[in-house]
């Protein structure tokens, strides 16, 4: 039998809510999501997905978004109903 460690994290609860209900519709719960993210790290011998900091268009987009100059739509069909209807 395979010895057990326990990790304890504090995280943002709507986070640890919203990333749950799709581990539950993976079929997976938090241990076996966790073990695969443990088990992809050491595979990568790193983080298994990029990490790094934005370029300054990229800065330029968010804040322009921030600033509430910045169309946006509620679904794509209203995004493609205005490119239609020009």
């Amino acid at each position: 039998m395979s010895r057990v460690a326990s990790i304890h994290a504090r995280i943002d609860q709507t986070l640890k809510h919203d990333a749950e209900e799709i581990l539950h519709k993976l079929g997976l719960n938090t241990s076996q999501a966790i073990n695969a993210f443990y088990a992809q790290i050491v595979y990568v011998r790193g983080i298994p997905f990029e990490l790094k900091l934005p370029n300054e268009e990229t800065i330029a987009a968010m804040k322009e978004l921030d600033s509430g100059k910045v169309k946006t739509y509620d679904s794509m069909q209203d995004l493609w109903n205005e490119v239609d209807n020009g």
